[in-house]
């Protein structure tokens, strides 16, 4: 987690070190399209051993072959990123920590429930208060290990941002292309711990995760939901692939950064290449509900994170450079990533600013899954999960009426760039 922010700091010092960061931040891609040379070196291959839909490999294998300092082009590296969570990862490891964290009495209690989201409801502050209780001093660790209400109530608000009655837990006005409040709620819920005893919390969850067996599932309060993560091996090649092959590789998740970055290392991406929710410290070191901003948001309560058109917003900020308002716009070809890989509307608009390839695995997502469907430029790249596939969607995705995810909340016909309807459609890559 790189250059987290004390929320005593002066706005000067702030900025300073984020310039600092700027100094070591790998370069950004070309400037301009290369052209192949006709003489091309041998560029490090895919494994042909690993499976792929199709002739997927055969894609990403033409990037590669085509984008990697491997190639002989000379200049700035090529970017590549990619999403964490079903993605990178089988199952969700923010949900992994979480559900260790409740299991072993790492959540502390808050003096407010209602302090801990800027749109936390009434209904949703009365239920935790209920489920949890006020026996436990403040900032002391709530039994959640043994008291499944206050482990349900909480988890249910993360899962679907209602109460276990059905309240919403949420209310309010947000960007619902820059943030959701349950996501950002995830960080927010470790407040008063230090980032060395988070990233101990996931580095338990994620040894129990990676050696329960496929397929197995853990009760959570009255919830059952994964017990088991694994590191998708065709990813990590692809990965390992792409950095050999002279790319500059990145994850950006929307999960908790100190979190990710346990996972990330696994896979070769150290903490200078995981971007993802980046929260505040006080002066003694500890999360505060507070989070790093982007494109001229500053340090907010969850209301920018790396969520839809956030992703974009980080990268083009902590890769690319790009100050400002302008963040949150699409670049041109040069100060754009070469391939972008995802699984979700979270991820929808980071992989298509990709210039070679849109990598998505097919989780039945409306919007993202329009997109690769539709394959506009050609790049779209959709494949089945790697590890228990869904099967195929009944039906057609509803691109044409109700699969863009509106700012203002809800759905909408989702435009091409030239302003046409993406027809509705059907599911191939399953």
């Amino acid at each position: 987690m790189r250059n987290r922010h004390v929320a005593a700091w002066t706005s000067a010092a702030a900025a300073a070190l984020m310039a600092a960061a700027t100094l070591t931040t790998p370069a950004a891609a070309a400037t301009s399209a290369p052209t192949t040379p006709t003489t091309a070196r041998h560029c490090p291959q895919l494994s042909q051993e690993l499976p792929w839909y199709g002739d997927n490999r055969a894609k990403l294998q033409r990037v590669i072959d085509e984008r990697g300092t491997c190639a002989g082009h000379r200049g700035p590296r090529p970017v590549a990123a990619f999403d964490w969570d079903n993605t990178v990862s089988k199952n969700d490891v923010t949900d992994a920590t979480i559900a260790w964290s409740l299991k072993h009495d790492k959540i502390l209690r808050p003096g407010r429930w209602k302090d801990t989201s800027r749109w936390m409801t009434d209904e949703a502050d009365r239920a935790l208060t209920a489920a949890c209780g006020t026996a436990v001093p403040v900032g002391a660790p709530l039994p959640t290990s043994t008291d499944t209400d206050c482990t349900d109530e909480i988890f249910n608000i993360r899962e679907s941002g209602k109460t276990m009655s059905g309240a919403a837990a949420f209310a309010g006005e947000w960007n619902h292309r820059r943030t959701v409040p349950q996501y950002a709620w995830v960080p927010q819920l470790f407040a008063g711990h230090t980032v060395p005893e988070l990233e101990s919390y996931a580095a338990a969850a994620r040894e129990e995760a990676l050696a329960a067996p496929v397929g197995a599932t853990q009760k959570l309060g009255t919830h059952t939901i994964p017990g088991y993560v694994r590191y998708y091996e065709q990813q990590r090649d692809l990965i390992r692939t792409l950095q050999r092959a002279g790319f500059d590789v990145y994850i950006v998740s929307a999960g908790s950064e100190p979190v990710t970055e346990v996972w990330s290392k696994g896979v070769g991406i150290d903490r200078a290449h995981t971007i993802a929710i980046r929260s505040v410290l006080d002066e003694r070191g500890r999360i505060t509900p507070y989070n790093e901003g982007c494109g001229g948001v500053p340090i907010n309560k969850g209301e920018a994170i790396p969520y839809i058109d956030g992703k974009r917003c980080w990268i083009n900020q902590d890769i690319f450079h790009i100050k400002g308002k302008a963040a949150w716009e699409k670049q041109r070809w040069g100060k754009r990533i070469a391939l972008g890989g995802g699984d979700a509307d979270t991820d929808v608009t980071f992989v298509g600013d990709a210039t070679g390839a849109h990598l998505v695995l097919n989780r039945n997502k409306n919007e993202i899954m329009c997109r690769a469907y539709d394959n506009a430029d050609g790049r779209w790249v959709a494949n089945p999960m790697f590890i228990e596939p869904l099967p195929r969607k009944s039906g057609t995705y509803p691109c044409s009426t109700a699969a863009w995810n509106r700012p203002e909340g809800g759905f909408g016909p989702l435009l091409r760039e030239d302003g046409t309807t993406v027809p509705d459609q059907a599911d191939s890559a399953y």
